[in-house]
């Protein structure tokens, strides 16, 4: 389980309103990069925190009943994102700190500082940590990893209505087996990662076959 222990050591140095950052999406070939912020109350006490994870360890159904509580207890949330043109144009890493900034600048009241996994955002003038493997050792982090995974969830599944064929409410636009066999039989859609490697190796097999 998660701890509070690094929100414990900012409360200590007086910081009351702390975020914990992660994001979603940022090895799919499709779609955007998700990020949230959350701000949790300093003291929580509710049954469900010893089930909170790194989202990637829970099920769709678990992931889903966390959302609905982290949203009923936060002092804030944000949500923001970078799509898929400006990963092909700026690449993932300053996209996903763009997502990460919008989804900060979401946040009311704003925070004081940051507890963000792996990454530091310099152009965030807040007391920032990026901590490795903070959705599995930090509490708010965890926590903005749900959030952040279950929203690009939700998103992938309404781009399943726009793009179908793909599959994309199954897989949510990760590189799995099915979908790649069906993006080499139908080529990429709109929103899929031309800068991707096995997206660009698909384009490039489809202008091959046509010389």
């Amino acid at each position: 389980m998660p701890s509070f222990a690094e929100e414990e050591l900012l409360e200590a140095q007086g910081y009351q309103l702390i975020a914990g950052i992660d994001e979603a999406g940022r090895g799919a070939l499709a779609g955007p990069v998700v990020a949230a912020a959350v701000i949790l109350p300093n003291h929580i006490d509710a049954p469900w925190l010893t089930q909170v994870k790194d989202s990637k360890q829970l099920s769709p159904a678990r992931r889903e009943l966390l959302f609905h509580r982290i949203h009923e207890i936060a002092i804030s949330i944000g949500i923001g994102m970078a799509p898929h043109y400006l990963i092909d144009a700026q690449g993932i890493i300053k996209a996903t700190c763009l997502a990460m900034k919008r989804a900060i600048d979401q946040l009311s009241p704003p925070p004081q500082s940051l507890l963000i996994d792996y990454m530091c955002l310099p152009e965030v003038k807040l007391p920032q940590k990026g901590i490795t493997d903070g959705d599995n050792l930090c509490f708010s982090i965890a926590c903005a990893s749900i959030i952040a995974k279950v929203a690009r969830d939700q998103l992938m599944v309404a781009f399943d209505r726009i793009y179908p064929g793909y599959n994309l409410a199954q897989h949510k636009g990760y590189g799995t087996r099915e979908h790649l066999a069906y993006l080499s039989r139908l080529g990429p859609c709109p929103i899929h990662r031309q800068s991707f490697k096995p997206v660009k190796d698909i384009m490039l097999q489809g202008r091959l076959s046509q010389e």
